[in-house]
């Protein structure tokens, strides 16, 4: 409370930059986040003190005096006591030209944070103020025009006034049809064509442009602005050339980006009518002129434009629009290859993870989006026609495997002779070609699984191929990513190189790989031994489990003989990913070739578990490995049940990881249906939600430990899956749906939804009458528990929607009220109606939020809906009367 005053006066001592800056953000942050502490009958004074401190500290700092815009801005949106305060600020300011910059400066941050997220000022009052804002709007550009006027070639002021322009473009409320005849129209494009025009001069002239087409995105309401904008635009080639001559990558980047929101804006009537009017073609020509840029930053502004034409194209699918485009897209993948080529003089193998690097996935994911124009096949064939009859230098060689393996996959495999000519060509590649062409030709070869599925010929001569690469360092992590990728496509022709694939897994540390390419390999591995004999499967799966298994019985036999303790995580995950791949097709009746193996691993997993139960990651890889093995083995894991249960309790009491409750679930969701294990898994329940719930309870626990109540639900959920009667018949039942209720109003997208997915097919339970006995009993303790917590739920899942749930969570609320209603429609009625009477009528500044006919119209939405997205719409209209 103390922050408003001493801010105030910290702003009236005026003693140095720091304090005021300080004072001034932090009576923006009240004004933001705690403006319901002051009583209505002091805001007028708080904004009369705040204009007066933005007039005596004007020349001391420009950031001080936009942190006091900002609040003076924050304070007239949310103060419906201050009507019209566009019109009472230039009333009080315009005609003193010491006072213009700030002035601006409240206009241009006024529009902004009307949208602003930090203010919940609702729907009815964001609706007002917009309206408001339009109604002055010519005012604003009125006196934005005049000031341009009197300051003439004042750099900083014409800044400021483009950037107050953009602004109220954002916003949306300027009236096309005055902006088209406007004077600062015609300044911005004189700006944007002199060549003498300053950096920073010429970023704010182009943000505004870029906004202005932006606020035009429906052409057809705002032709005469669009066509001014088109017009202008198109006259601004001649000034990028010049930008380009003077290697002024500032300016260059700017027509890019206005050249692109020239395309973007006018891309419907582009492919609606192409070449005609404002669909001209030349907007196309533009971004083929930036994309020849040296730069690759140029063309990769344009990128995004290139997808949305892809995507319009690919859904009207007509052949002559295709063919009008297709010549434009020829040429971008022609600019888009020769982009991707590395320097001459660079060495070893290409860079995945710099700029550049970045740069060559956008290029590929763009490549593929947009390859069904130029057809696969036929680019394909081209690219691979330019290495066979040229000899290129080897960037350019190996820019263009880089392309060919972008679109290998959306070529046809079946009987295709050039795909079958370019595998033989690549495996032949000598070793003495540069490391970066054979890094991408062993990429490429990865990509053409299908290839050598269809033509089991090709698998000798491919396997040595990438043979060759595992054994070299710098190759070694793609070669093992293409043997992944034959292992996953070609499993059955690889049951013959089974052994091979073993060795390779026996001596897997040898290799220079990373640790992603080795979990990898391991996974083409687990693949293929899957496709095996059933006889040969478990000792195959021991062989390759025991280079594992036996690290970490050195790592335990190492930390009980010198007390020093190392990472097991490598080893575990190695195991998890065989365990998770492994999945033999079992006939009912047979053992379960896997069962045996795990049965033998179990106890170096137990031990390890319990050497390293206090650290969180660790016991999480732990948990992880238990959880593909049980599932691997489903119900054959039995003998496990009992040790592994009892362990994690035990660990659990003392460290509460949330992955115990995770693994807890696996286990409901594998055992819960088995009438014998109900009671053991009940108890496991109940033995877990006991710290669980001391965790949570704690100040802020929900908000800390959101993977805790993830898992919780998760865990709760299998229950109410697999055994409800069994849950719902327990003690326990009423603390969960408690939690349950205290945690619907958590932000947190995992947790949120588990908790919602929970209460959600809890109440279904009592609704879905899947003809089993248990029906009735269900629905009648599904009846109870809604009386006891049903109220209480509804009420609490209103308020959360309205103040502390983000949009994308509202359809799993709609889902639990609807099942609420669907149960008990009268009931629900009721409920709903007092949740309603208890939500705030109007906002600390005095603005309504919500009116009685929205909030009986709501309650109607609601209460009458015939399906769950019904209720979901009226959801989201009511809640943005709350944001």
């Amino acid at each position: 409370m103390y922050a408003w005053e001493i801010s105030d006066q910290l702003l009236q001592l005026k003693q140095d930059v720091e304090s005021c800056y300080f004072a001034a953000q932090t009576m923006k942050m009240k004004i933001q986040t705690s403006f319901y502490e002051l009583p209505p009958e002091t805001h007028n004074a708080l904004r009369d003190s705040l204009l007066t401190h933005i007039q005596n500290l004007k020349d001391l700092s420009p950031i001080i005096v936009t942190q006091l815009a900002l609040a003076i801005a924050d304070l007239a949106l949310q103060m419906a006591s201050w009507k019209g305060c566009v019109h009472t600020l230039i009333e009080k300011y315009n005609n003193d030209i010491s006072s213009m910059p700030f002035l601006i400066e409240i206009l241009t941050v006024l529009p902004e944070e009307v949208h602003s997220r930090s203010l919940r000022i609702g729907a009815n009052r964001r609706t007002e103020i917009i309206e408001d804002l339009a109604y002055y709007s010519s005012t604003v550009v009125t006196l934005l025009t005049t000031c341009v006027e009197k300051t003439g070639n004042d750099e900083k002021m014409l800044i400021k006034v483009f950037r107050c322009l953009g602004s109220w473009f954002n916003l949306g409320v300027l009236d096309s049809n005055f902006m088209a005849s406007n004077q600062l129209l015609m300044v911005l494009f004189q700006v944007l064509q002199r060549d003498e025009t300053s950096t920073n001069l010429h970023e704010a002239a182009s943000d505004c442009v870029c906004s202005a087409l932006y606020a035009i995105e429906n052409v057809d309401t705002n032709v005469a602005l669009a066509l001014q904008l088109f017009q202008g635009v198109l006259t601004l080639e001649t000034a990028y050339h010049m930008a380009v001559a003077r290697e002024d990558l500032d300016k260059v980047l700017n027509y890019c980006r206005i050249f692109t929101e020239l395309c973007e804006t006018f891309l419907e009537t582009t492919v609606r009518t192409p070449g005609q009017g404002m669909g001209d073609l030349r907007t196309l020509e533009l971004l083929l002129i930036c994309a020849g840029h040296p730069q690759y930053e140029v063309v990769e502004i344009s990128f995004n434009f290139w997808y949305r034409l892809g995507e319009h194209l690919y859904k009207i699918n007509n052949a002559a629009l295709h063919n009008i485009f297709r010549p434009y897209i020829q040429r971008l993948l022609h600019c888009l290859a020769r982009h991707c080529q590395l320097d001459p003089d660079h060495e070893g193998i290409p860079e995945d993870t710099d700029d550049f690097g970045e740069f060559r996935m956008r290029v590929s994911d763009l490549v593929k989006d947009v390859i069904f124009l130029v057809g696969s096949m036929e680019c394909f064939s081209q690219l691979y026609s330019t290495l066979k009859e040229g000899n290129p230098p080897w960037e350019v060689t190996e820019a263009v495997l880089f392309i060919m393996a972008a679109i290998a996959k959306s070529v046809d495999p079946e009987n295709n002779p050039t795909l079958s000519e370019v595998l033989q060509q690549v495996v032949l590649l000598p070793e003495t070609v540069h490391m970066a062409v054979r890094y991408t030709s062993i990429e490429l070869v990865g990509e053409m699984s299908e290839v050598v599925d269809r033509n089991p010929r090709f698998l000798d001569p491919v396997l040595n191929y990438l043979m060759k690469g595992l054994r070299e360092k710098p190759l070694a992590s793609a070669a093992a990513k293409a043997i992944h990728n034959i292992c996953s496509v070609c499993r059955d022709h690889m049951a013959q190189h089974f052994q091979g694939l073993l060795d390779i897994a026996r001596s897997l540390d040898s290799f220079a790989l990373s640790t992603e390419a080795a979990v990898g390999l391991l996974k083409g591995t687990a693949l293929v031994l899957a496709r095996l004999p059933l006889e040969k499967i478990a000792e195959c799966l021991s062989d390759l489990c025991a280079v594992q298994v036996m690290a970490l019985k050195k790592l335990l036999a190492e930390e009980s003989r010198n007390g020093k303790s190392a990472d097991p995580t490598v080893w575990l995950d190695r195991l998890a990913v065989i365990f998770r791949h492994t999945n033999p097709i079992v006939e009912n009746g047979q053992t379960h070739p896997c069962q045996k193996v795990i049965q033998e691993i179990w106890p170096v997993l137990s031990e390890t578990l319990n050497t390293h139960q206090a650290d969180n990651r660790i016991v999480e890889r732990c948990c992880r490995c238990l959880r593909f093995a049980v599932r691997c083995v489903g119900k054959g894991s039995a003998s496990l049940l009992q040790p592994l249960v009892t362990q994690m309790v035990s660990v659990y009491q003392v460290y509460p990881h949330s992955c115990f409750l995770y693994l807890g679930s696996i286990l409901v969701d594998e055992y819960g249906m088995e009438e014998g294990c109900r009671q053991g898994l009940l108890d496991m329940l109940q033995a877990l939600c006991m710290p669980t719930f001391q965790l949570l309870e704690q100040p802020n626990g929900l908000r800390n430990h959101p993977d805790t109540v993830d898992d919780l639900f998760r865990l709760a959920t299998r229950f109410v899956q697999r055994s409800p009667v069994t849950l719902l018949s327990s003690s326990i039942i009423v603390h969960i749906i408690q939690c349950a209720i205290a945690a619907t109003s958590l932000d947190h997208r995992d947790a949120n939804c588990s908790v919602m997915k929970f209460v959600r097919d809890l109440i279904h339970t009592g609704v879905a009458n899947d003809h089993e006995e248990d029906f009735e009993v269900r629905k009648r303790l599904i009846g109870q528990a809604m009386e006891q917590h049903g109220q209480q739920l509804v009420t609490q899942l209103m308020h959360s929607c309205c103040f502390c749930l983000p949009p994308y969570t509202l359809p799993d609320v709609a889902e639990v009220l609807w099942e609420v209603m669907v149960f008990d429609r009268p009931t629900f009625c009721r409920w709903l109606e007092s949740a309603l009477k208890g939500l705030p009528k109007e906002t600390s500044g005095g603005a309504v939020t919500v009116t009685h006919k929205q909030l009986t119209d709501f309650h109607k939405q609601v209460t009458s809906a015939e399906e769950c997205k019904q209720v979901c719409w009226a959801i989201r209209e009511f809640t943005r009367l709350f944001r």
